[in-house]
């Protein structure tokens, strides 16, 4: 438990010491000299003194000019020529040469610094303030000690002028806090108003609250500089209050951001959208932190900067920036698992995605990220204020600036597009599947767009650290083809879907029977092979083009391409033979899409018809895929024409003519049907066909338009079985006679059937001697035969 006590100790000493020592050091590197303190406003009134006279002005300017004159470059080699001239071993010789020495490799290193270079000077400044550490401690501990003791000639601390700056503080925040109290009610209504507002409405009424949470702070801080006034010695207010009222104007105005993006007391009044118990959370230790820091920095450390010495100062600045790094440590390790779980619900949302597996990097490893982005900034702070803390500064807010941009960019492109694409009624009638080809893309376009939001940044924290000049990259000749080569291929990759769509649109709308004429089996199916070819070309076009842009020859990738295709078809033959034959198949116009085909022993209906393999449905739903090379032979059920063939089985003692005007009267029935506009020609009657064991077949034939025939078929079986049954001609079917044997008298003998006991045995004699032993079953019938395909379904039937 005393480890993180232990470590925090020995690293605040560590950094304190780093911080200090070199202040110190140079104040014990001159001679003490007695420090004069004088009232105040008495370097005013000697300043004002000097200007006046003309003399002592002259001589003043003098010496400013002489103390802004650079001192003249010596060489290494006029440095050694001084130091001989003077003895060499002299006390003063070895330091001048050494100095010199120094001076010349600071001016080759400044030419070009490196990263050792850099790294040993940082290492020889924390070895030198970590020498003075010692002194350093002892002149604090004296120094914050003539605060009060007035020591070293001092006057002592002015009790006055403390109570002066306690008042101004109590009258600041009184004010302040009057204001809240009094505002609470008008938050608490516009917080109800803000609830029940759309967005814009509430967006407004956030900026209201914010404008009067600031006007309150404006109002006690001029209620602070009036009491300063008011009440100061001869109406003039002290530097510390000016410091205090401007402290608590920054620091004031700070939280008042915090209170816009947490708003921990409203929460219709919340710009960030997280639940209450994170909102006071975050504002509870943000307000903290930018009092603490605030109040030391532009308060109390000036304070003690002019009354003790700027090196206390530091060491109080430390103090406070360290506790403060302890406190956002504490702060990061105690969220760790928090904001690792909502940056898994980003990588659930945004699943198989670049920006997913961003989220889940940052969910794993943000910790360490923030961690080290801390130490860095106390670090950097440590080492150059000046000029790499504004940097890093900057940095940091570029960085957030770009996350928070490219967060709010994405979840405004997401839900523009997420409810999908919409088209005018017009259009969708005339391309109904436009609105469903365009919300195909969507996913594709969210994806691309998270990319590229991603990537832009990365850029720009890259160069906002100065990681990579982006900029500056783009301003050469090399940055400037790469980004136009990545834009040209950009727009060409645009351009071909934008022609993709078109075409595909162009092709549905001939397909539409609803507009324009109706297209044909042929021209459906030639124009889905166009779109597919077509398909195929502008792929294989947009591809080269784009790979022509970024600065890829094609002309190898050409050759390639011939090569590998002569590759191909040698190894893959059956391939090549799929393409060839199909293409013969469409020139010879052998089938179409919708026709009904019996293609390697399958009979269906062509759904799907390419250069290299057809699609048929059978009659039972089954889809079979075939391709050309084992196409043999096709039969085409709907080319042109059809027929029906129409056998009737009847009994030989019928009729052949009453046989013959039955079927012609059925025919005639049939035309007055729904049916009748799918025949195309009379009806043929062929005559008597066969004789079989029990009956004789009537042939007859009905031309239908292509693909009506079993619909027609079915109709004219129904009306004819009709008519033969009105008119008693008989259609055979199996019988099954039972020979009982006869007696001498040539009678059957009873059939007896035994009963259960209740009921008399039953006589039955036959009426009539069977004429043959036995009948064989007539299976020679059109109704007997077993058709393994009746034809597609119809409507009509």
């Amino acid at each position: 438990m005393l480890r993180p006590f232990r470590f925090a100790v020995l690293a605040l000493a560590i950094v304190l010491s780093a911080a200090v020592a070199p202040a110190f050091a140079q104040e014990a590197a001159s001679p003490p000299e007695k420090v004069v303190q004088t009232q105040p406003g008495g370097d005013v009134d000697a300043l004002v003194r000097i200007l006046q006279d003309d003399k002592a002005r002259a001589a003043l300017i003098e010496r400013l000019k002489g103390a802004a004159a650079p001192a003249p470059e010596k060489s290494v080699e006029s440095a050694k020529t001084e130091s001989a001239k003077t003895g060499g071993d002299g006390p003063t010789a070895a330091p001048t040469e050494a100095a010199a020495v120094d001076a010349a490799k600071s001016a080759e290193g400044a030419a070009e610094p490196t990263f050792a270079r850099r790294a040993a000077e940082y290492t020889r400044a924390v070895a030198e303030r970590a020498a003075a550490l010692s002194a350093a401690s002892v002149t604090v501990v004296g120094d914050l000690a003539s605060i009060v003791t007035g020591a070293e000639g001092g006057e002592g601390f002015d009790w006055g002028r403390l109570i002066a700056v306690a008042a101004t503080i109590g009258v600041t925040f009184a004010v302040f806090l009057g204001l809240r109290a009094l505002g609470i009610p008008f938050y608490r209504w516009i917080g109800r108003r803000a609830a029940s507002a759309h967005l814009g409405g509430r967006v407004l009424l956030v900026i209201a609250s914010v404008v009067v949470d600031a006007l309150m702070i404006v109002i006690a801080w001029g209620a602070g500089y009036a009491f300063a006034l008011q009440f100061g010695e001869s109406g003039v207010m002290s530097i510390q209050q000016t410091l205090y009222l401007n402290a608590f104007f920054a620091v004031e105005l700070a939280k008042v951001a915090l209170r816009a993006l947490f708003s921990p007391a409203q929460p219709p009044l919340r710009a960030l959208p997280i639940e209450d118990d994170a909102a006071n959370y975050w504002y509870f230790w943000g307000s903290r932190i930018v009092s603490t820091l605030g109040y030391t920095f532009l308060f109390v450390a000036p304070i003690v900067a002019a009354a003790v010495s700027p090196a206390a100062a530091q060491a109080l600045r430390i103090v406070v920036a360290f506790a403060t790094l302890m406190m956002a440590v504490a702060i990061v390790l105690q969220n760790r698992s928090r904001v690792r779980a909502r940056l898994a619900q980003k990588t659930e949302v945004t699943k198989s995605d670049a920006l997913s597996t961003f989220y889940a990097f940052l969910a794993r490893f943000w910790h360490f990220a923030a961690l080290i982005w801390l130490v860095a900034l106390f670090v950097v702070w440590l080492a150059n204020p000046t000029e790499a803390l504004p940097f890093m500064a900057r940095a940091t807010a570029q960085t957030l600036a770009a996350m928070a941009l490219g967060t709010v960019l994405t979840a405004f492109i997401s839900r523009l597009i997420s409810g999908g694409l919409h088209v005018p009624d017009n259009v969708k009638a005339r391309l109904p599947l436009l609105e469903r080809r365009l919300n195909a893309f969507i996913p594709a376009i969210l994806k691309v767009v998270r990319i590229v939001v991603l990537a832009l940044v990365l850029l720009v924290v890259a160069q906002s650290w100065a990681l990579f000049d982006f900029l500056g990259w783009l301003g050469t000749e090399v940055g400037a083809r790469v980004a136009t080569s990545a834009l040209l291929a950009g727009l060409i990759v645009v351009i071909g879907l934008s022609v993709f769509v078109g075409m595909s649109s162009w092709v549905e709308y001939r397909l539409n029977p609803e507009f324009g004429h109706v297209p044909n089996a042929r021209e459906k199916t030639l124009l889905t092979l166009f779109r597919n070819a077509f398909t195929i070309a502008l792929v294989i076009l947009v591809a080269m083009m784009a790979l022509a842009q970024l600065g890829v020859n094609i002309a190898p990738l050409l050759a390639g391409a011939g090569v590998l295709g002569l590759a191909i078809g040698f190894g893959a033959q059956s391939l090549v033979k799929d393409i060839i034959t199909g293409l013969f198949i469409q020139l010879e116009n052998a089938m179409n899409t919708g026709d009904n085909v019996t293609v390697a022993g399958v009979t269906g209906t062509v759904e799907n018809l390419t250069i290299r393999s057809v699609g048929i449905r059978s009659l039972n739903g089954t889809y079979h895929l075939i391709p050309f090379s084992s196409v043999e032979s096709v039969s085409n059920n709907t080319k042109i024409f059809s027929y029906h063939m129409v056998e009737m089985g009847v009994a030989y003692r019928e009729s052949i003519p009453d046989v013959r005007q039955a079927m012609q009267d059925a025919f005639d029935r049939l035309k007055e049907t729904a049916h009748g506009a799918a025949i195309i020609a009379p009806f043929e009657i062929q005559g008597l066909t066969v004789f079989g064991d029990s009956a004789i077949t009537v042939r007859g034939r009905i031309k239908t338009e292509p693909g009506k025939q079993w619909a027609v078929g079915r109709a004219y079986n129904e009306i004819v079985k009709e008519i033969f049954d009105e008119r008693g001609i008989e259609m055979p079917f199996p019988h099954v006679t039972i020979y009982m044997g006869e007696d001498r008298d040539g009678k059957a003998p009873p059939l007896r059937v035994a009963g259960d006991g209740k009921a008399p045995l039953l006589a039955v004699e036959s009426a009539r001697p069977a004429a043959a032993p036995s009948a064989r079953p007539q299976a020679t019938r059109a109704s007997d035969r077993v058709e393994t395909l009746d034809g597609p379904a119809d409507e009509a039937s």
